[in-house]
């Protein structure tokens, strides 16, 4: 990827919501730019507004964002790259408030139930925004000592306000898959550890999925995730997955070609170095 020629990366939320931190964290000499909707950053991408977005795919508490799963298969975007952010909520409110002035806490729909523990010792009032930067905006502009919000700390300095508590989030492990997109493939040398994604639709026929998946295995491919669409009908005959590949190798090629054989329309998504994140535990230490 030439940075050189990139200036804006697109998406979703307001200024200082995790996505836009994501951003800064990854490629801080970019513009990011914010986005009403998943689909808006598409949009931005493909139009020449960005010429990338960073769009969130999974949480470790929250699960998938559903939102961008169905987004994906007919986006017109490819897959470049990958980041984990981390989730270090913080508790903020205006200048001149405290904890024991909150009695209204606000934030998107699942950083409240991420801060569980805290809202319950605090006992204030939830109220769900659409993102965490937009709640953070909001109290700003409210000015009221008895309102804060759960948001990142770069959302506290957007927005002039006072970190009332750090790392206030239930479980230390919540962190977050990001996925960069771009308008063509950017596929990396095939010596470096590479995360191919796909989507295919598997035919009607007696155990098609298990005949689908069976080239990778005996090819020797894992699959770090592999998720299922439900269509009109509500069959899940279509299949979203990652798989760790490269497309080159000759042994990729021969599973590929027997997922032919019982798929149809077999898209690629894109192949993209594997983050590092992948080699850790939990805990931080390395995966033997």
């Amino acid at each position: 990827m030439d940075l050189s020629k990139i200036k804006t990366i697109a998406f979703q939320g307001a200024k200082g919501a995790y996505s836009d931190l994501a951003c800064r964290t990854v490629f801080p000499s970019l513009e990011t730019l914010g986005c009403n909707s998943f689909e808006d950053a598409f949009v931005a991408v493909r139009d020449g507004k960005a010429e990338l977005a960073m769009i969130p795919i999974d949480n470790t508490i929250a699960g998938r964002v559903a939102d961008v799963h169905h987004l994906m298969p007919d986006g017109g975007l490819y897959i470049i790259g990958e980041h984990f952010q981390p989730i270090r909520h913080a508790l903020l409110g205006v200048k001149g408030s405290s904890k024991k002035k909150l009695k209204h806490v606000h934030s998107h729909i699942h950083a409240l139930p991420q801060c569980r523990k805290l809202l319950g010792k605090l006992d204030v009032q939830p109220h769900v925004h659409a993102d965490t930067a937009g709640a953070a905006q909001e109290i700003a502009e409210k000015n009221d000592p008895e309102h804060g919000a759960i948001a990142s700390e770069l959302a506290a300095q957007i927005y002039d306000l006072e970190i009332l508590d750090r790392d206030i989030q239930d479980a230390a492990h919540n962190t977050t898959r990001f996925l960069i997109l771009g308008t063509e493939p950017e596929i990396p040398d095939e010596e470096i550890t590479t995360i191919t994604s796909l989507i295919f639709t598997v035919r009607n026929i007696p155990a098609s999925l298990y005949k689908c998946l069976g080239g990778f295995a005996t090819n020797g491919f894992s699959f770090t995730k592999l998720e299922s669409y439900v269509d009109p009908n509500f069959q899940a005959a279509r299949f979203y997955c990652d798989i760790e590949g490269h497309p080159d190798n000759d042994s990729f090629k021969l599973a590929l070609e027997e997922l032919g054989f019982f798929a149809t329309d077999v898209r690629f998504l894109g192949a993209y170095p594997a983050h590092a994140f992948r080699a850790h535990d939990n805990d931080g230490s390395t995966i033997n």
